[in-house]
């Protein structure tokens, strides 16, 4: 029988890999000791032996930094508590994806717990495009606005804070993407991927714009005590905003580690509370009957506030976090919900006819694919399904995407290949109208007929970190198990080393080795089974969008009789009477 160590060659094509230490608890194993599961889960994800204690329990206490490291952060607070003591008119101005919605939000209900009403505004995706445009910010000052904030935007925003300076309007820059050199000009830019931050304030780069945006709501805080104008312990509570926090960093697929684990941790703590009006309904439309995990944030939530900004009205979302008033919140959360089903059928269209292109594409480092008539707002996740199915780098552009018939793109990366700052560069040479983003994902904007100058320029650029990027791929496994050792107690005790996402991966186990007891379809391209070992144990499995892949083939049609390897995630399965743990299978291997 071969060991899950010895293969070389998987049913994907992987070779398995150890991520951490050998944690074999399969039959005949010497390792068994669950209580240190934990400790090996957290060394694994490169965690000193020394920090082990921080990490077990991540809090803000532990990991918040100190908001004044950041350039400009400063500068940014003390104008926001000018304009806050002064009773300016503020006004909010968000992207319209889940982390500008969740930043605006987070801004507008910490300056009402401060007694200051602000404006929100979302640009139109099709009408306006992402960042902040000339027209938005004129317009705002003009109908009296004399500060404005921009969220999760602003920082390649030139000409548009240009125009706003000739307008007389102060403008706040709250951004995690990245920048050039040269800034555009602003009253305070605050943003970790500033070229010019120390090492310190760097090393926060990962986190999403909403939490850099709740660290200027500490740091603004600070400030009114520091005047006086707030005593030791007035003021908003900014843990009860963590809630937004931690969706918008999950939604935003931020790395999960240091500062952005304990926001997320914590985060998830303040959500179960269900305290915010319109995070409640949205949960409740969600048809989620118990506290919302991690994985809820990314693939339930997330991707109903999102489908405003794609398809629908993009102020649903910041007006859902913000309300106080539960039918209204229903109301929107029901709207999102119908808008999320609508995204998902375009999404459908769109994704067939991007793959009709892609096998076209096979001597490519970068996948390039462009059509007419494709929806805008559902290109950037067409980009990271392709993506996961080549295992390279994907931009997918509506060709005719804006009112003046330019091209919108949208790209997902692979880890190893800095897609942002390709895009960065290509908008230096020429190649595009607008670009900018962060290593794993981007946004553009290019002239008629430029998506194959574009596609040649990015895989002569990208080719080597490409190479070297898939040359080492393999599956990472923490764990390998018999069947019987697949129980809910084991998964209570590795959800204990999350919260997971991007950056802090989830645990990924092998149980076997086993023979398929049933095998099938279900839905259009799923593959359900189960699994039964020697050890006499059973469980259910699922393989996601895997029907017509070579793994999902051989288990339907190849696998009769013979013993196997599956590897995935562990999850609790809780339809029945009792909890039961199954299987989220990601690949597989032959055992004999």
């Amino acid at each position: 029988m071969i060991p899950v160590t010895a293969i070389t060659q998987s049913l994907s094509g992987l070779a398995w890999r150890w991520r951490g230490g050998n944690m074999d608890m399969s039959e005949g194993s010497s390792f068994g000791r669950l209580d240190d599961l934990v400790d090996q889960l957290l060394l694994a994800r490169g965690v000193e032996r020394s920090d082990l204690e921080r990490h077990r329990r991540p809090t803000l206490r532990d990991f918040l930094p100190d908001p004044s490291i950041f350039q400009d952060m400063d500068t940014a607070a003390a104008r926001l508590a000018d304009a806050v003591t002064k009773r300016e008119a503020i006004a909010v101005y968000g992207d319209y994806d889940v982390d500008g919605a969740t930043s605006a939000a987070l801004l507008i209900r910490f300056l009402a717990g401060l007694g200051t009403p602000a404006r929100p505004y979302i640009p139109d995706r099709l009408l306006e495009g992402y960042g902040p445009s000339a027209e938005g910010l004129v317009k705002l000052a003009r109908e009296g606005a004399q500060l404005i904030v921009t969220v999760d935007c602003g920082a390649m925003a030139y000409e548009a804070l240009a125009a706003a300076r000739a307008e007389g309007v102060d403008v706040i820059v709250v951004d995690h993407h990245k920048c050039n050199a040269e800034l555009p000009s602003a009253t305070a830019l605050v943003n970790p991927n500033r070229l010019d931050e120390s090492d310190e304030a760097a090393s926060h780069g990962h986190m999403a714009a909403v939490g850099v945006t709740f660290l200027l709501a500490v740091a603004t805080l600070r400030e009114l005590r520091a005047r006086g104008v707030l005593g030791p312990r007035d003021g908003p509570d900014l843990m009860g905003l963590l809630d937004l926090v931690a969706l918008g960093t999950v939604a935003d697929v931020a790395q999960i580690r240091g500062i952005n684990r304990a926001f997320v941790a914590q985060g998830l703590k303040i959500m179960a509370r269900r305290a915010n009006t319109g995070l409640a309904a949205l949960i409740d439309a969600s048809r989620l009957t118990r506290a919302p995990t991690c994985s809820d944030l990314g693939f339930a939530l997330g991707p109903r506030i999102n489908a405003a900004g794609r398809i629908g009205d993009s102020g649903l979302g910041v007006r859902l976090l913000t309300t106080a008033d539960a039918e209204e919140a229903r109301t929107i959360a029901a709207r999102l919900s119908e808008l999320n089903d609508e995204r998902r059928a375009i999404e459908q269209a769109v994704q067939e006819a991007a793959e009709a292109q892609v096998d076209a594409q096979h001597n490519r480092s970068v996948v390039v694919v462009h059509g007419r008539g494709w929806h805008p707002g559902v290109i950037g996740i067409v980009a990271g399904r392709i993506k996961e199915k080549t295992g390279k780098p994907t931009l997918v552009i509506a060709e005719d995407g804006d009112a003046e018939g330019n091209g919108k793109g949208s790209g997902r990366s692979i880890p190893g290949v800095d897609l942002g700052a390709a895009i960065i560069a290509a908008r230096a040479s020429g190649l595009l109208i607008a670009g900018g983003g962060h290593a794993m994902a981007c946004g553009l904007t290019i002239a008629p007929g430029g998506a194959e100058g574009l596609a040649d320029w990015l895989d002569e650029r990208l080719a080597r970190d490409v190479a070297a990027a898939r040359q080492g791929q393999s599956l990472l496994l923490d764990l390998s198990l018999a069947p019987g050792g697949l129980t809910p107690d084991l998964i209570e005790r590795l959800e204990a080393a999350g919260p997971f996402g991007m950056g802090w991966p989830g645990p990924r186990i092998a149980v076997g080795p086993v023979r398929l007891i049933k095998c099938d379809l279900v839905g259009t391209d799923h593959v359900r089974m189960i699994a039964g070992g020697t050890d006499g144990r059973s469980f259910k499995g699922i393989a996601f969008r895997a029907a017509e892949t070579p793994m999902g083939q051989a288990l339907l049609h190849g696998s009769r009789g013979r013993m196997l390897w599956l590897a995935g995630r562990a999850k609790i399965d809780d339809w029945g009477s009792r909890p039961a743990a199954e299987l989220h299978v990601e690949d597989a291997a032959f055992a004999d």
